[in-house]
């Protein structure tokens, strides 16, 4: 059975540290598209961070510097580490993957999702 299941959410003060992981089964990271989403209550779920089939790495603007995301090919894990985190940070994080050699666009773009992982910062 094909299943992401995101682990490593939980509750931090700002300027904390969290590391999500994300183990696939029935399938494979290599040569396709990862990539950590997060989405609020009530607002559109977003993109934070990729990696393409080439393993380059893409990160949305307000991550940069303070998140990384790899993957363990080996393992079937992808990993979001988190640095100085702040409240504006707190939402559901999921991760998504998609067998593609391409492009990595956007939320639609993936079929294969995680469950969720909550990450809360409290200021």
């Amino acid at each position: 059975q094909e299943q992401l299941v995101e682990s490593g959410g939980g509750s931090v003060q700002a300027g904390g540290s969290l590391r999500l992981s994300c183990a696939a089964s029935g399938f494979s990271f290599r040569r396709a598209c990862v990539a950590w989403f997060r989405q609020v209550p009530g607002k559109e779920r977003e993109g934070v961070a990729t990696i393409d089939s080439l393993d380059k790495t893409y990160y949305a603007d307000f991550v940069k510097g303070r998140f990384t995301i790899s993957k363990d090919n080996a393992k079937n894990t992808l990993y979001l580490q988190m640095h100085s985190l702040k409240p504006e940070d707190t939402a559901m994080y999921y991760c998504a993957t998609r067998r593609y050699s391409g492009y990595c666009a956007g939320v639609s773009f993936y079929n294969y999702w995680g469950q969720g992982t909550q990450v809360t910062v409290s200021s």
